[in-house]
């Protein structure tokens, strides 16, 4: 038999807080059996066991405590045939439910990162809906969290991702014609409430990120992805997208955008300053104007400028 290493005080403590949900999950277990899944000797097990009778609820003001808030066990099946059986709980299973409004907003998080292919296992997440349903004081509302059309474009994106293939489809960017890609997609994530694809674009042989509300005809190919391991660029890398930005700011503020400036390129020299830059998204520069409270100024694209001022308008119409 393999020779177990002495507990130290802080394995112990970590022990401890595992072994009470474990003792309650099997309801019945020999001290065998327990000591072996917690890879310690029956002679440490047990030891723990017994511990468990001086640990429990605090008591009236923390100075003493009841029999019936604390931890016990079965003595008797203990010292006669090595089982372990916990006879009180301290009032565990009486953990407090969360609210219906509570239980949907965690839903809510669980069914928007379910949609996001490649994130997980459904099944996963199935079970822990399954459990914050069980665990409200009251049914849930449904939530829906996303669009159908863009649900679509997921779905296809995660048969790709499943098949390792690419996928072909329409692109039609702001102020620009449509035109076909094929990618090897390599990330779908959310900002700002917007869904988006990044991959490498056999088109522009470069990483890219694509607005998915502008994806079309999406197909999958039978070309097998080459590119799937390559690092996917920032919101402001060189080779983001294919929207170039130009900003305008007092030189005193460019400090503040350091991460944004550093691919850029300055192209005056004056007071104020005017920069651009290649960006995912022309969405994506709204948080950059918002940010410097109306220092930053979007020169181009117009759907950026018109969109950071749509922002701007819908927050101050909250005031009125």
């Amino acid at each position: 038999m393999t020779r177990r290493r002495p507990l130290l005080a802080t394995d112990r403590a970590a022990l401890m807080l595992q072994l009470v949900p474990y003792l309650i999950g099997k309801g019945e277990v020999s001290i065998l059996e327990a000591a072996d899944e917690f890879d310690v000797t029956p002679e440490q097990m047990r030891s723990m066991v017994e511990k468990l009778t001086v640990i429990g609820l605090p008591g009236d003001g923390g100075y003493w405590q009841m029999a019936n808030e604390l931890f016990d066990i079965d003595w008797d099946l203990l010292d006669e045939r090595d089982i372990i059986v916990i006879t009180n709980s301290v009032g565990l299973e009486r953990s407090p439910k969360l609210t219906a409004r509570e239980a949907a907003a965690l839903l809510a998080g669980l069914q928007l990162a379910r949609t996001i292919p490649g994130v997980g296992d459904t099944e996963l997440f199935s079970g822990l809906l399954a459990k914050l349903a069980r665990g409200a004081s009251s049914t849930p509302a449904d939530v829906i969290v996303a669009p159908g059309p863009v649900d679509a474009v997921r779905d296809t994106v995660a048969a790709a991702l499943q098949r390792q293939v690419a996928v072909s489809f329409t692109y039609k960017a702001p102020d620009a014609p449509p035109t076909t890609r094929t990618v090897d997609p390599v990330k779908v994530h959310i900002a700002d409430g917007q869904w988006y694809l990044q991959g490498w674009c056999h088109l522009r042989q470069a990483m890219r990120t694509f607005h998915l509300d502008r994806v079309s005809d999406l197909e999958l190919t039978g070309t097998p992805i080459t590119h799937g391991q390559d690092p996917v660029p920032g919101w402001f890398d060189a080779d983001a997208g294919d929207v170039v930005a130009r900003i305008r700011f007092p030189a005193s503020v460019a400090p503040l955008l350091g991460d944004y400036l550093e691919r850029a390129t300055i192209e005056t020299s004056d007071d104020p300053l005017v920069a651009a830059m290649r960006v995912a998204d022309e969405l994506s520069l709204r948080r950059l104007a918002a940010r410097r409270g109306g220092d930053v100024e979007i020169l181009e694209p117009a759907g950026a400028r018109r969109a950071a001022a749509d922002w701007a308008e819908a927050g101050l119409a909250q005031y009125r």
